[in-house]
């Protein structure tokens, strides 16, 4: 069996012993193992991604010889020239990245909570065109076979969840997400991006019951669940105001990644300059000292956000989250 581990392992190996501390209670040091976040320039959807999503994967140090990762790409709509979805070559790119690494196996997979014909919207979106053999590699999320998770700690009013083997066997789950604002949440980044493994066969579609039970929750639910995550955020062309899907393209020509998805998220914020303080479900999955979403707490290499900020559009019930220019 492949060796499992707890996020705590994951995210230290990825930093060593470097950290910095926090106070906890009154007088308890505890040390903080700063998350490495890639931030990359990345201008166009072109042959030129391959090399830098082989760099950015490089630079995480992931080692995933003779494991099974499955790549989660964001699929909403039939708009192919929308910047709605996730492009299908920065998929292709990060499926040769991580097939380069040895992997006993490697699947996309996506379990859309507005469409029922998944192959089809997956087909209008460009996925069969550009990424060989996909029908082979892809697994419809929604239909897999599931499995009970309870947990002793659930943030939203779910007592438990049934989500797919695939995901759940998976010794590295990829979420590959769109750099967009949310009506809703203020902004969908790699953690949102997970309500694609909640399977429509088992909630229905839209997946209403995540609403219900606290949208915000249970994205921190999700998180929790998934603890071997590696998230790539695709900035190329993200969406700015009414996002997800009624918004306007925004180009940030940038790629966000990391073994933290919290600090992931934190940090696209900033590059979109929307205050990652002020999203809900980073805080709930950070925890009370909002460690994965302080800046000190982060390493980033790469660019820095200064270099690459690009304002984004707020959604309309959320000109608060607007991260005022220093």
């Amino acid at each position: 069996m492949p060796t499992k581990f707890t996020r705590r392992e994951w995210l230290a190996a990825s930093a060593g012993a470097a950290g910095a501390a926090v106070l906890t209670g009154c007088t308890k040091l505890e040390p903080v193992v700063p998350s490495r976040v890639s931030i990359v320039r990345a201008p166009a959807y072109d042959q030129t991604l391959y090399d830098t999503v082989r760099r950015v994967i490089a630079s995480q140090g992931l080692n995933v010889r003779g494991k099974s990762v499955l790549l989660k790409p964001n699929l909403v709509e039939f708009e192919p020239e929308s910047s709605i979805n996730t492009h299908p070559l920065l998929v292709h790119a990060v499926y040769e990245g991580f097939r380069a690494l040895g992997p006993s196996a490697i699947h996309i997979g996506e379990g859309p909570g507005h469409r029922r014909n998944t192959l089809d919207l997956a087909e209008a979106a460009g996925y069969f065109k550009t990424i060989p053999r996909f029908e082979d590699l892809f697994v419809d999320l929604n239909l897999d076979d599931v499995t009970l998770v309870r947990r002793a700690h659930l943030f939203s009013r779910l007592d438990k969840l049934y989500l797919p083997n695939l995901a759940l066997g998976a010794d590295l789950l990829v979420s590959i997400a769109k750099m967009k604002t949310h009506h809703w949440v203020g902004a969908t980044l790699s953690m949102k991006n997970l309500f694609g493994v909640v399977p429509s066969g088992v909630y229905g579609w839209p997946k209403n019951v995540l609403h219900w039970a606290g949208i915000n929750e249970c994205i921190a639910d999700l998180h929790d669940v998934f603890d071997r995550q590696f998230a790539i955020v695709d900035g190329i062309v993200g969406m700015e105001g009414n996002g997800p899907i009624q918004g306007t393209p925004k180009h940030a020509g940038v790629l966000v990644a990391g073994k933290d998805p919290v600090s992931v998220d934190a940090t696209c914020c900033r590059v979109m300059r929307l205050d990652p303080f002020k999203i809900e479900y980073l805080r709930l999955a950070s925890g009370d000292m909002d460690t994965h979403v302080t800046e000190r707490n982060i390493q980033q290499i790469g660019e820095t956000i200064a270099a690459v900020a690009t304002p984004f559009e707020t959604p309309p019930d959320f000109p608060h989250l607007r991260l005022e220019m220093t």
